[in-house]
């Protein structure tokens, strides 16, 4: 149809669709296909023309007249003026909100463009995969729950994600990351004597630079690469070894790293790279390999500022990790992070909360000193015998392991660092040990004071080494050497074989079902 516009009439194509929202604005929408996703889908419906209108740098082209060389913004302001000047405006509403896709860091407006790019069909068949899709690699494990995701409300977004997924555009305008190892032919070739030209390949896969069988001409690489998420997504393995012979077979002085580590158990993403990273790691690993690359999915939640915002250079909101744990220590900074913020919940940043931890960092040391001043003496060689009062505290520390344990399981780390907080500092440090000094002071059942701060000590670093490795390690070390210097030392502290507290075994017999004694 005929219709009247700035510089007279133009034949304009109307249709009809149900993506028109007659609530939003006029009812009417224009059509730009080289510049919208859910434009392009129309035009491929309808059969439309698709005409760029603007280039790679965000100005009008030529094909908009008077406008060519324009900024977007710029021109828009022109053609409401032309409107003006036509009578063809009647009205603006000053209250009209659109949603517009803008960069994160700059706020400025994406403009798609039609551009040619490769692309990963997710939806077709794979004859060594059973053919079955991408898609389906990717729903089956979480369907039939040998890889878990938590908090468990995750699989239905996982679900929907994939379900839902388009083929995947893998190619990056984009100087930084891995090359796309595709190389075209030269345009002209160079004769070859006795080849046959016409058998030239113009484009070839290849991980080195190809030469061509039929002709003297060389391939150029192309320019763009591999989006950073196809190339993360081989992490659960390319670590491992692989493709290398020595991932599969055994090879002098190497080891089967592969087969021992993977898949892995557990990984502890963002939430917010489930869809990127997780899913995109499943598919490489079921297509490569034919084989899950874990079985746990830990999702933690985004780290906010006190107003609830998510950090950002641009909005210079952040809070520099370095500088927080040369203040206040890398285990206190750890322990702000994981008491208290279940896994996949959002949480605001709080000093004041790393500060807390930072004091009980200290409480840790002075416990321990204690602990160490009053048995340095003390002869452990033997089981230790308890008075009724130090064996009911024997007792409660067993509950309390049997209990976190099962916690543990289940992945409860914010409920276990809370507990161990609580109990270290509000029963070990204000009860146990402070009855304790009486008994020793007073030389009344002494021995089971000591034996009981040492089992105690022991122990509740074991426990509360997950979450405040440093201190506890560096602990840990302190009582193994204090352990050598006393020949009477023996059970209730590190062992000689122990060295590092990181490999010793949770304070839990598993075989018996019970906690260690």
């Amino acid at each position: 149809m005929t219709v009247e516009w700035i510089n007279g009439p133009i034949e304009a194509t109307v249709i009809k669709d149900e993506i028109i929202d007659m609530e939003f604005g006029t009812g009417v929408m224009t059509i730009t296909p080289w510049h919208s996703h859910e434009d392009f889908a129309l035009a491929e419906k309808y059969k439309l023309d698709k005409e760029q209108i603007i280039d790679r740098y965000g100005k009008l082209l030529p094909v908009a007249e008077e406008f060519s060389g324009m900024k977007i913004s710029d021109a828009r302001e022109k053609i409401v003026e032309k409107l003006k000047e036509k009578g063809l405006l009647v009205s603006i509403d000053e209250n009209y909100v659109n949603r517009v896709a803008t960069a994160e860091r700059t706020g400025g407006i994406i403009e798609p463009q039609i551009m040619e790019q490769w692309f990963v069909d997710v939806n077709k068949s794979i004859p060594s995969r059973e053919n079955k899709s991408l898609k389906e690699l990717m729903l089956e494990p979480v369907r039939d729950g040998k890889i878990k995701i938590l908090p468990e409300h995750f699989e239905k977004i996982y679900y929907n994600w994939i379900e839902n997924l388009r083929d995947w555009c893998i190619s990056r305008q984009i100087w930084y990351g891995h090359r796309i190892p595709v190389w075209y032919h030269e345009p002209k070739c160079i004769t070859k004597e006795g080849a046959d030209m016409t058998k030239c390949e113009n484009v070839v896969v290849s991980d080195v630079e190809p030469a061509c069988e039929h002709c003297n001409s060389k391939f150029v690489q192309d320019e763009d690469t591999l989006d950073t998420w196809f190339s993360s997504g081989l992490w659960s393995f390319s670590t491992l070894d692989w493709p290398f012979d020595s991932a599969q077979d055994l090879r002098p002085n190497e080891t089967k790293d592969l087969k021992t580590f993977h898949p892995t158990s557990v990984i502890n993403p963002g939430y917010e790279i489930l869809f990127f990273w997780v899913a995109r790691m499943i598919l490489m690993s079921q297509y490569l390999l034919g084989e899950i690359p874990f079985k746990t999915v830990y999702l933690h939640g985004m780290l906010r500022d006190a107003k609830g915002q998510k950090f950002s250079k641009s909005l210079g909101n952040g809070a520099d990790p370095i500088e927080i744990i040369n203040e206040y220590g890398a285990d206190a900074l750890r322990m702000s992070l994981i008491v208290g913020i279940g896994p996949g919940m959002d949480s605001k940043f709080d000093i004041q909360k790393v500060k807390a931890y930072s004091k009980f960092a200290n409480k840790l040391w002075n416990a321990t000193r204690f602990v160490l001043e009053q048995t340095k003496d003390f002869n452990t060689q033997g089981s230790p015998v308890y008075d009724e009062e130090d064996k009911k505290s024997d007792e409660e520390l067993e509950a309390l392991i049997e209990e976190i344990t099962k916690e543990m399981d289940e992945y409860k780390f914010y409920i276990v660092s809370e507990k161990l907080y609580h109990y270290f500092w509000h029963t070990f440090a204000d009860i146990i040990i402070e009855r304790s000094k009486k008994k020793i002071l007073e030389n009344k059942n002494a021995d089971s004071a000591k034996a009981l701060l040492l089992n105690h000590l022991t122990t509740l670093l074991k426990a509360l080494h997950p979450f405040m490795p440093f201190i506890t390690e560096e602990i840990w070390q302190i009582m193994l050497k204090s352990r050598r210097s006393n020949s009477k030392s023996e059970v209730g502290t590190p062992t000689e074989t122990s060295g590092m507290l990181m490999v010793e075994t949770w304070p839990f017999d598993f075989a018996q079902d019970k906690p260690q004694k």
